[in-house]
């Protein structure tokens, strides 16, 4: 596999040139109709939850100290999201996001495939019942045959946890399997994958500046160059990033920067976690940190604990607060341990004890 090439000489000397107040944010045209809450300082370390929330579930959150909770849903309504919000709201806690796996990785947008428009208009509709309810973040996707993995194996004490070997990885969404060689009877340019993502970030942009939503837009996972016959060529790589970035030409539009899904990319994403870390927040483009680790990059890793990976999350997270993160930051693939919840606890009692180091040292620094 070859170095991604997808921007121009001219692009690659803009990046050289730094994300500064000179490159990217001097390039965007900024016209938001709703204009965007500020966000306070800190990091606003949150819990998943499924839609099958309980009331146990929002106390669990409140006993390990978080403020925040995003909800998982699989559609649903204004009326829907309105009551997460009012039953997690009641129980002294905030909601992030409210996220949709129906319109999170949509193929039909990604490979233009019939039902695109549908799509499309499922996405505002639902852009709209978020901004309804006063939820102002949402993630999204863009990958045309899903995330990829091989079968389960064991990360540290036997703890179950998801792999990637290159040579027998199939992608997943949605329920659907998708086969390689070619998960979809050909293989596609890139070209046709760059004119998709601005046939869609074209017509989703006005409606996020019309509700004040912000949209962090999430690495493809893993970012291997082609998967399936299907280039990762727009959000597998730091150049990718910021031409997408500069077609969608809004505040609305961000990153969702998954530091395990950059970390499985390695030389492939152009820059490492901390160099896309300081250049996203740099132009204020970075809006959710997706806080978990891999044993090593492509083409062979598995998700691992925090604290057991390749990469050292202490400077993760002193990174973060050097550059005044302020945006949502959650826990992510935790591999499964013995208790149930007991995962959890332990990747955001570590998050926790990090972020309040990193604080401490920057104070003392």
């Amino acid at each position: 596999m070859n170095e991604p090439t997808d921007c121009s000489a001219n692009r690659r000397d803009f990046v050289r040139a730094g994300l500064g107040a000179a490159g990217l944010a001097a390039s965007i045209a900024y016209a938001a109709k709703r204009p965007l809450e500020p966000l306070s300082p800190g990091i606003k370390i949150t819990l998943q939850l499924p839609s099958t929330f309980t009331d146990e579930d929002l106390s669990f959150a409140r006993q390990m100290g978080v403020n925040y909770v995003t909800v998982g849903t699989t559609g649903g309504t204004y009326e829907v999201f309105a009551e997460f919000k009012r039953r997690i709201e009641a129980a002294g806690l905030k909601v992030t996001n409210i996220g949709n796996t129906n319109v999170h990785n949509m193929p039909e947008v990604t490979l233009n495939l019939p039902g695109r428009d549908q799509k499309i208009e499922e996405y505002k509709q639902y852009l709209r019942n978020l901004g309804r309810a006063g939820i102002f973040y949402t993630t999204y996707a863009h990958m045309g045959n899903g995330i990829w993995s091989s079968d389960q194996e064991k990360t540290r004490g036997g703890a179950p946890a998801r792999a990637f070997h290159l040579e027998n990885a199939k992608g997943h969404w949605g329920g659907k399997t998708f086969e390689p060689p070619l998960t979809h009877g050909r293989r596609f340019t890139k070209e046709e994958i760059w004119d998709n993502y601005t046939y869609f970030i074209k017509q989703v942009v006005p409606v996020a500046e019309e509700e004040g939503i912000r949209i962090g837009i999430h690495p493809d996972d893993p970012p291997v160059p082609e998967l399936g016959g299907i280039p990762r060529c727009i959000f597998g790589n730091f150049d990718g990033y910021v031409r997408a970035l500069e077609i969608a030409n809004s505040p609305n539009v961000g990153v969702c920067l998954c530091c395990g899904t950059w970390m499985e990319g390695g030389k492939w994403t152009g820059k490492d976690v901390f160099e896309a870390i300081r250049e996203f927040a740099k132009v204020g483009k970075l809006l959710q940190i997706h806080f978990r680790n891999v044993t090593a990059p492509i083409p062979y890793f598995v998700e691992t604990f925090a604290d057991d990976g390749y990469t050292d999350m202490k400077t993760v997270m002193r990174t973060l607060v050097n550059v005044d993160f302020r945006g949502i930051l959650i826990a992510d693939h935790v591999p499964g341990m013995i208790g149930g919840r007991t995962g959890w606890a332990y990747s955001i009692g570590y998050i926790k004890a990090l972020y309040d180091m990193a604080r401490d040292g920057q104070r003392r620094g």
